[in-house]
């Protein structure tokens, strides 16, 4: 019970920290929604789906579901694993290893963190994409318990993920060299900013191996028609495969940040 109000102590300084930090704002929290903003802003008619013979959406509304995935992303993997790296690099971490200060609410406080920003950030899309693009959000509740268990299985994938690939970078300063480019080739692979289904199959396939494809699949099938599932890889939403892709992440990532997580390099 310590450790868990230290940890809740904790994520009060880790959410303070974190919206006092320009950077990390812009690039995780303000950035799904300004690129939202374009996409649907330059291809204002219709999403892809209206050339495929399926009711026609707003690009606002196709690209929604990519952008909250990815938020989902940037707010674990590319925060954490940038904000650890850093904080490991400039003796922070030692510092704590040497106080009182159990590792569990460390990550306590970095998990509310994540959380906090993730909620607010999914928020800002959602109201947003109603104010601005006129999109139609879901009315029915079996599509908003879709999208719940999505996001929760999604932010504490990509939280797990992010501690784990702090471990890579050498140094702080090569943090977001190391991290940004492949939490940007994954939006890129995995149906973000571009239709998925345009992917060549190889491609397809090789973007199924991580969880934003997954990710972004399942927030699909809660913003788009249903008749949208067709542009799926088996013309389906295939939510089982979601949820199992995820929680096979989910306990991949839990291994490899217990495996990984040192308080200093272990080179140092």
């Amino acid at each position: 019970m310590n450790a868990v109000r230290l940890g809740v102590h904790r994520a009060g300084y880790e959410i303070r920290g974190y919206f006092r930090s320009p950077d990390q704002v812009f690039f995780t929290f303000l950035f799904p929604v300004l690129m939202l903003s374009l996409f649907a802003t330059i291809f204002s008619e219709v999403g892809p789906g209206g050339d495929a013979g399926l009711p026609a959406v707003s690009a606002g509304q196709y690209y929604l579901p990519g952008m909250i995935a990815a938020g989902l992303l940037l707010s674990g993997v590319q925060n954490l694993a940038i904000d650890i790296a850093m904080e490991r690099s400039d003796g922070t971490l030692k510092r704590l290893g040497g106080t009182p200060l159990p590792a569990v609410s460390y990550f306590i406080g970095k998990f509310a963190q994540v959380a906090v920003t993730g909620t607010l950030q999914v928020g800002l899309l959602l109201v947003v994409s109603v104010l601005a693009f006129d999109v139609e959000l879901p009315a029915d509740g079996e599509r908003w318990l879709v999208f719940a268990w999505v996001f929760v299985l999604g932010l504490a994938t990509s939280a797990l993920l992010g501690i784990a690939l702090s471990a890579v970078p050498r140094s702080g300063r090569s943090a977001s060299a190391v991290v940004i480019p492949i939490v940007l080739v994954l939006q890129f692979v995995s149906g973000v900013y571009l239709a998925f289904f345009l992917l060549p199959e190889w491609l397809q396939n090789a973007a199924s191996a991580f969880p934003l494809k997954w990710m972004a699949q399942g927030m699909r099938s809660v913003f788009l028609p249903d008749g949208y599932r067709v542009m799926e890889q088996g013309g389906e939403w295939n939510l089982a495969g979601v949820a199992i892709a995820l929680g096979v992440w989910l306990v991949v990532g839990l291994v490899l940040a217990r495996l990984t997580f040192r308080w200093t390099r272990r080179d140092a």
